[in-house]
This record gives structure tokens, sequence and C-alpha cells, in this order.
């Protein structure tokens, strides 16, 4: 384990925090834990961590909240924290850019394992082409940026890897199940809306339509990037 990743956790449960700490030492990750929102914040920017550990309900800004400022600036893996195991916080934490999602109690050995497992995804993604090029479209993945029509605009996270990995396979059609798995990075059962709310808000960016390629729906399956 390279000693160098790094992980924020962010719980006001102390001894939430204490065992966490406990196995990512014993896995080799350096590790800071504080206890509210605004501080994670903080320390964010400091600490400069590989992936953050973030509890919802958190004293003056919640995890919500603080999911949506990091995405602001960066695109560091998230795993979400509920004492609730319930699909409109996994929406809700899906739609913000979290990475994944841990309902409360969890085991440690199984946290551990989707941590490893998400930061094998992002640096996957970190290290692979860095964009697509299609006529009036350019997908870049080292600035989460489009052009379209010539015109530069910034993606949040999971648009722009939604979009990548549409466009990555062309013509290739995907489930609403396959997008969370592939692009969101674990198996999700239940309210599959998310998927339909990012796709709505790319084809707002993309347009006007193209004649050479489109994001379309293909009813009762799922989507696909159509290249003509």
């Amino acid at each position: 384990m390279n000693n160098k990743t790094r992980i924020l956790i962010v719980d006001d449960d102390i001894n939430i925090c204490q065992l966490l700490k406990l196995y990512l030492d014993k896995e080799g990750y350096e590790n800071i834990a504080v206890h509210d929102g605004k501080q994670a914040l903080e320390v964010f920017r400091e600490f400069t961590p590989n992936l953050v550990i973030l509890d919802i309900m958190l004293p003056g800004m919640d995890g919500w909240q603080v999911c949506r400022e990091i995405r602001k600036f960066s695109n560091i893996p998230i795993i979400m924290l509920s004492a609730r195991d319930e699909t409109f916080d996994k929406v809700l934490g899906l739609e913000l850019g979290a990475d994944d999602y841990v309902a409360k109690p969890f085991e440690p050995k199984e946290l551990i394992a989707r941590i490893k497992a998400v930061l094998r995804r992002y640096d996957r993604v970190d290290n692979s082409q860095e964009q697509l090029i299609f006529p009036g479209l350019v997908v870049n993945k080292s600035n989460y940026t489009i052009r379209v029509h010539g015109k530069e605009m910034e993606l949040p996270p999971k648009e722009l890897e939604l979009l990548y990995f549409l466009a990555s396979n062309p013509n290739k059609v995907f489930t609403r199940e396959q997008l969370l798995e592939n692009v969101w990075g674990f198996d999700f059962y239940g309210d599959t809306r998310t998927v339909d709310v990012h796709v709505k808000r790319l084809r707002e960016k993309l347009e006007p339509p193209d004649p050479h390629w489109q994001l379309k729906t293909v009813w009762g399956v799922g989507y696909k990037f159509e290249v003509k």
C-alpha cells in the first residue's frame, strides 16, 4: 500500500473516527479525522486527501453541503456515510457527485474494500486517455471541460464521466444499472433516476443538436452515444 495515500475522515462520532483510523492505519493510509463540515473544507485544502469518508449528519454544515462545496473544485473520490439506508439518500449522494454510499452500522473491512475499489477506479480514470474528439465536440477529462460547437464549458465530475463513458463506447446501449455501476462505480438497487437527471442536464449543455452524434434514449433499455 502506498503510504502517501491520504484519507480525510469527516464524522462527528468520535468512536467511529477512532475505529476508522485504526483500520486505515493498519492498511498504511495516512489519515486525519475532523468532526464538522466547515473544518472538513479547511482541512481538505491543506491535507489534499486522495479520498474523503464523509458522514451526512454533521453539525453546522451537513455532508450534502460539504460534498457540493468539494465538487466545485475537486473530483477526488467521496464515500458518504449515513445512519439511514434509504434510497433517497443514495440518489441524492450520487447526484451531488459521491462515488459510493455506505449505511451505518457498517463492517469496517467492507468499507476498506470499498475504499480500495474506489481508489483503483479513480486511478484508472485519471490515467487513461485524456480526451475524446468528435465533430463539434471535444470531451476533455484532464480538466473536466467539454467544447460544443466551439464553446467551452466546465462540467460537474459525474456529468463529464457519464458523457465520457458513453462516448468511449459509441453506439453501444447501456442500461441505467450498467451506467451506475460503471460511472458511479457500485451496484445500486432501486431508484435509477439519477442517471436520467444527469442525461437531461447533459442534453441541455450539448445543444444545439449535431447531425453527427447525439445522446440517445433507447426506450425500454437505457442510453447510448450514437455516432452517425
